[in-house]
């Protein structure tokens, strides 16, 4: 296998690396005092900051080489998930508060605070499993595939020697390593997308040229409203079920949330938030975009597009000239090893502070670090583990495999934290019994899904039914309108179980739900924003709403 980039490139690589490894050091050589600094950098990080390492948490190889996959193969619809630079303002505007107030290090803790050590254990356990097989999985996997195409080495050299990389840093110098590397990234990230983006315009022939060109071939590609029937992409699942998802990892999942619980006060975690969010935009335009590109110029015979998921990588090959391949090279590993360490950090909290903290509540500090290092190496090594089973079932449009996952995952959480938030009347019965309903549920689905894995292709493929029965209607419901049928059914779980049970103690739960705040709590958060920070989000809304409009039709 020869690797695509010439010496100049790996000059570049090379002083990105160095780049990475200098900023690395410098957070290291400030050494953690204690699990406040280890785990959440001192509690004392800017907005700026806050902001691109919740862009680049969220920006991993898999979104990069997935989401351009999928404008390639699908065009713009997915674009609703990236859009949800919305519900990035809601974690700054209503859930940090709350998280803030609560003290707590992680979610799960957030949850014992509101309801009991029941739900902690429970979203403690499902979020570690679940990142193990979803999120470090498959940034792992796809991360291999880039790595191996632009480097020209071994898929499972190029994956494992990331990940050891990255769980070096990450290992010895916490969250402030990951925090302050991911700035760095993110800036990588941005720069390196902008310029492929640009030289893939140019060499379609422009804006106007792409769209004549991909409308001519597939009329649908450039518009985000498909039918409420289309089988793989209804704009009710891609609006309500994808904002389920969307409100759970942008506002209750451990991976996003410790960012801005970095921030020593709640005025500079919302400023991060509303940063990231305008940060989250530009996926659309720097990923997804030029997956579109790679589909015009494959239809034009400039390029050979094998699989949707090469697009990104085969744009790199063919477009850039030597030099930029390598920091669009560096920007690529910048998304991999940012996610990875935003993982392996989130992992290695939850098992620290969520379990073992808790199954040891006297444990030193100096003890606790300890352990927190050896949890993120073991995540490591599981990572590794878990290399080639990706590399089975890997094929596909990966960006859609990883929402539909996450679309099961999302809706129980979702219902328990917006309602503990929301009411004050919801107990720890409503909450436990809400999880673990909805898991249930999950599984339910899970399982029909395999059962019916080639009437469901077909049905996606044709739009026409081949099966009947109420199993095969629960497994072919598409995975988005899923998950709003999800939540529809934990709100009532919840609701029903809180009523029919005696009400918490409010006393207990003060300044954690919008019904038990005091009126010094009230005067705080009033006071704890400019009519810079409404400003701002008024016109990030309306920037959302622009590109809706847009991209219809």
């Amino acid at each position: 296998m020869n690797s695509v980039l010439e010496s100049a490139d790996w000059v570049v690589l090379g002083i990105y690396f160095l780049a990475l490894i200098a900023v690395a050091i410098w957070v290291i050589s400030k050494k953690n005092k204690d699990t406040e600094d280890y785990f959440l950098a001192g509690r004392n990080v800017g907005w700026f900051v806050i902001g691109a390492s919740i862009f680049a948490s969220n920006i991993g190889s898999e979104h990069v080489v997935g989401l351009a996959g999928t404008g390639a193969e699908s065009g713009m619809p997915m674009a609703h998930y990236e859009l949800h630079a919305w519900i990035v303002l809601l974690l700054g505007w209503l859930f940090l508060p709350f998280y803030m107030r609560s003290g707590a290090f992680t979610m799960p803790e957030f949850l014992e605070k509101r309801f009991d050590s029941r739900s902690r254990w429970f979203l403690s356990i499902f979020s570690l499993a679940g990142y193990v097989v979803t999120k470090v999985s498959v940034t792992i996997y796809a991360g291999g595939i880039v790595v191996s195409e632009l480097l020209g080495i071994p898929f499972w050299y190029g994956a494992i020697g990331v990940v050891l990389f990255t769980g070096a840093y990450t290992i010895v110098g916490g969250m402030k390593a990951v925090i302050y590397t991911e700035t760095l990234q993110t800036i990588i990230l941005i720069l390196g997308s902008v310029i492929i983006t640009y030289l893939g315009l140019q060499a379609v022939g422009g804006w106007g040229e792409l769209q004549a060109i991909v409308r001519e071939t597939s009329p649908e590609h450039f518009n985000m409203w498909r039918s409420a029937s289309d089988p793989e992409f209804p704009w009710t699942g891609l609006l309500f079920g994808g904002t389920v998802v969307g409100i759970w990892y942008w506002c209750t999942d451990q991976y996003i949330v410790q960012r801005t619980l970095a921030a020593n006060n709640i005025t500079i975690g919302r400023r991060g938030a509303i940063f990231g969010a305008y940060l989250k935009i530009l996926p659309i335009f720097i990923f997804l975009i030029p997956g579109i590109i790679a589909y015009a110029l494959n239809q034009q015979g400039v390029i050979e597009l094998g699989r949707a998921d090469e697009a990104f990588p085969t744009l790199v090959k063919a477009l850039l000239p030597v030099g930029l391949k390598g920091l669009v090279a560096g920007g690529l590993m910048a998304a991999l090893m940012s996610s990875l360490a935003s993982v392996f950090n989130s992992c290695s909290t939850i098992f620290t502070i969520d379990i073992y903290k808790k199954l040891r509540p006297k444990t030193s500090e100096k003890r606790l670090l300890r352990v927190g290092r050896f949890a993120t190496s073991i995540v490591v090594v599981l990572g590794i583990i878990w290399i080639p089973i990706m590399d089975k079932i890997g094929g596909g449009v990966m960006y859609q495999y990883l929402q539909s996952v996450q679309s099961y995952i999302a809706p129980p959480i979702t219902a328990v934290f917006v309602l503990g938030i929301l009411w004050k009347r919801v107990n720890s019965k409503g909450a436990i019994v809400t999880l673990f309903a909805g898991l249930i549920l999950a599984m339910l689905r899970i399982v029909a899904e395999l059962n019916y894995t080639s009437e469901i292709a077909a049905f996606r493929e044709t739009g026409v039914h081949s099966g009947s029965g109420i199993w095969y209607y629960f497994a072919v419901i598409n995975f988005a309108n899923m998950a709003f049928f999800m939540l529809i059914f934990s709100v009532i779980v919840c609701v029903v179980t809180s009523l029919a049970t005696q009400s918490p103690n409010y006393a207990a739960i003060q300044g954690l739900a919008f019904g038990t705040l005091t009126e010094e709590q009230k005067l705080a958060q009033k006071e704890s924003f400019s009519w810079i920070d409404v400003v701002f989000s008024v016109l990030l809304v309306m920037v959302v709403l622009s590109v809706l409009v847009y991209f219809t039709g």
